[in-house]
């Protein structure tokens, strides 16, 4: 029971606040003004990124190893809260590279992550985690992209599909076959960097929503990968590390939903305040109340769980990756609710781009599909529920 107490404890520190609320004001000057932009022309949020580099806000993500602030694991989901609550193609872009960065952290060596967290950190260069491929998107361990070992070189053959940052990125964490026989036990992670000869990308995918994020294809042929770029210099060990990733990232994704939400919620409110029908404001109607009531709870039910898988992944609590899988799933449908029910509420004006709903609308989509769908989701909820059912 104890242990279930310290989960729920969501305190932050000092510098964990004055981070948030830095995010808060950088965003409210940078992203506001340059979103809609962003989104109808498919651009990388660069300007933006020299902004988050300023602030130091790639840093409050990593150690202080590496250069980072060293805040641990939990600011990871309170940031992604806030900077989605603005846009979540920034938070897409933006988070990327730290998704890039975990299989890292996790496996690498402190060579390994000296070298590339470092530069990350500090924003100087961003990441891409590149597992899922068109044939192998919930189903991981069909992988069909291989590693051959030469000498003191892997020769990396295959392609990457749907990979956030993709073509912008400067460091790629690539997982791998490296001995079919194994099974999943026969993936290995690798760190590519950009430039490297025989390693491309597609086109930029025209997407419905988070357009500014690019999504490209990795096409990998014969890139020759130093020996010494195989994260933990142990062979097979892919698998794990990709897992650890997903259970670490599904919590900023889950805060992620939840930052969306606030921010169609807030929208809603705002909208709902000013619109005059029947000669006073709508949100005065009980309808629309019922509608505004239910949507305050299911983002704060959202988040609840968001914070405690955040807080159990930061302390690699045992029942770490049920509480992500239900913090995931659950945000990512509330999300795509909340965004809906606040278009509706702007009536036929929320159909149009002269109000930001529209946008969310469309990102808010994406949530229940990247990072394992919420039917992925679902099983692995499940999995645990069967596992606990011996105990009943």
């Amino acid at each position: 029971m104890e242990n279930q107490k310290d989960l729920m404890d969501f305190t932050i520190s000092e510098d964990e606040r004055q981070v948030l609320d830095l995010a808060h004001e950088v965003c409210k000057n940078e992203v506001i003004p340059a979103r809609a932009e962003l989104d109808a022309k498919e651009e990388f949020p660069d300007k933006i990124f020299d902004k988050f580099k300023e602030a130091g806000l790639f840093g409050a993500m990593y150690d202080e190893a590496y250069g980072g602030l060293g805040l641990g694991g939990f600011l990871d989901t309170l940031l992604a809260e806030v900077v989605s609550e603005y846009c979540l193609g920034v938070y897409t872009a933006f988070f990327a590279s730290k998704l890039g960065a975990l299989p890292i952290e996790f496996g690498g060596t402190e060579e390994q992550k000296l070298k590339f967290l470092t530069p990350m950190a500090s924003g100087d260069k961003i990441g891409a985690f590149g597992l899922t491929e068109a044939d192998a998107g919930s189903d991981v361990p069909n992988l069909s992209t291989h590693a051959e070992k030469k000498g003191d070189r892997y020769i990396l053959n295959g392609s990457k599909q749907w990979i956030s940052n993709a073509g912008r990125a400067d460091i790629y964490t690539i997982f791998a076959i490296t001995d079919k026989s194994k099974g999943p036990r026969g993936i290995s992670c690798f760190v590519l960097e950009k430039g490297m000869k025989g390693l491309s990308f597609g086109k930029l995918e025209n997407k419905l929503g988070i357009r500014a994020s690019s999504t490209r294809a990795i096409i990998m042929e014969d890139v020759e990968v130093p020996e010494e770029n195989l994260v933990g210099l142990h062979p097979n060990h892919g698998f794990i590390h990709a897992l650890k990733t997903l259970n670490a990232s599904r919590p900023a994704v889950a805060g992620a939903a939840v930052g969306l939400a606030t921010g169609a919620f807030k929208e809603a409110v705002k909208y709902t305040k000013d619109r005059v029908q029947f000669d006073k404001a709508i949100i005065n109607f009980q309808a629309v109340q019922h509608m505004l009531s239910d949507m305050a709870v299911k983002i704060d039910a959202a988040r609840l769980l968001a914070y405690r898988a955040a807080r159990a992944s930061s302390i690699g609590h045992a029942d770490m990756a049920k509480y992500s899988a239900m913090a995931k799933y659950f945000a990512s449908e509330t999300a795509m609710q909340v965004a809906t029910d606040a278009l509706q509420l702007h009536g036929g004006y929320g159909y149009t781009k002269d109000y930001p709903i529209e946008k969310m609308f469309r990102d808010a989509k994406i949530l229940s599909i990247y990072e394992g769908t919420s039917q992925i989701q679902k099983n692995e909820i499940a999995t645990y529920i069967i596992k606990e059912s011996s105990h009943y």
